[in-house]
């Protein structure tokens, strides 16, 4: 078998769920379907799996799991690698010495890439931000991320975005400001960078995820997503973004847009400021039989009120949506 080429393969656009975490009703880690979350977006065709992100919830690095959720999500993906590798990627985050333990830990475990978020460094300037970069990337190669504010992120513009992009260490940015002007910057920031051709486009922003792959800005093309909405329904996923590698401007994926757009709000719950974005996503996969509960390591965090409902009526109404 030929080495994988793991950055051409990003390069050409994947589906990446953004892994979540399962809980037994004890609030501890349940190994077996973690183990199961991983085969089902491998057997679904996902092309690849980023893991300790946002929708994994950042704190299991206080509980300790930060190194074993990372490690059973290897473990799955290197038997499935004989058949067909996957990417592998690891959120990285806080200030410079929990990223670097966190991107070595990453390396050890035989990780290709790390998800970098700069939401702990708010007071940073962006000189601040790029050498934090730069000492990460000498770890293992950068996946940019822009993270909502909303959610815990920080605004970033186009200067940000054109320094960074030319970061030899930077592969790929996943953009997620949940803002059109925002997500422009980046791209207006990877076009002057000189490194355009270098470096694969992700959509993150769940509120725009068709159209994000549709658009062309300045010959860039946003590939593919890596997506807390894409840990749910994940073969109709792949099924989507293949279709729209295969044919960009079928009229049809508009419709599908607002459609996928609807039911991201309501298992994101937009209505309630996102407050209940993760156990929305674990109620889904409850319904998919992969979760038994909805339990998040926060005992205070759950679905918002109306949300279950909301989530029942995007279920009756766009079943294309959903895996068969």
């Amino acid at each position: 078998m030929a080495p994988f080429d793991w950055r051409a393969r990003l390069r050409e656009g994947v589906v990446i769920p953004a892994h979540p975490l399962a809980l037994t009703s004890s609030r501890k880690l349940d190994e077996d379907r973690q183990r199961g979350l991983t085969r089902y977006y491998l057997d679904s065709g996902a092309g690849g799996i980023a893991v300790g992100v946002h929708t994994t919830q950042f704190a299991i690095r206080e509980h300790g799991l930060y190194a074993p959720v990372l490690e059973l999500a290897r473990e799955v993906a290197s038997e499935a690698a004989r058949e067909r590798p996957v990417i592998k990627i690891a959120g990285v985050c806080g200030a410079r010495g929990q990223a670097l333990r966190e991107a070595e830990c990453a390396a050890r475990l035989g990780y290709d890439a790390v998800l970098l978020s700069f939401g702990a460094l708010a007071q940073a300037t962006t000189d601040q931000l790029i050498e934090h970069a730069r000492a990460v990337g000498e770890v293992l190669p950068l996946i940019g991320f822009y993270l909502q504010p909303a959610v815990g992120g920080r605004a970033l513009g186009a200067a940000f975005w054109r320094q960074f992009a030319a970061l030899d260490s930077v592969v790929a940015i996943k953009i997620a400001p949940f803002n059109r002007y925002a997500t422009l910057d980046v791209l207006r920031g990877v076009a002057d960078s000189g490194r355009a051709a270098e470096i694969a486009l992700y959509t993150g922003n769940d509120d725009h995820i068709v159209l994000d792959l549709l658009i062309s800005f300045r010959g860039l093309r946003i590939v593919g997503g890596l997506l807390g909405q894409w840990a749910v329904w994940t073969r109709r996923a792949v099924e989507i973004l293949e279709g729209i590698h295969h044919a960009s401007a079928a009229p049809e994926w508009l419709q599908l847009a607002d459609h996928l757009t609807d039911a991201n709000g309501a298992i994101f719950d937009v209505a309630n400021g996102f407050s209940g974005c993760i156990a929305g996503v674990h109620e889904v996969l409850r319904r998919q039989g992969l979760l038994e509960g909805i339990w998040c390591l926060d005992p205070n965090e759950g679905l918002s009120p109306g949300q279950f409902a909301e989530i029942d009526r995007v279920c009756a109404a766009y079943p294309e949506l959903i895996d068969p």
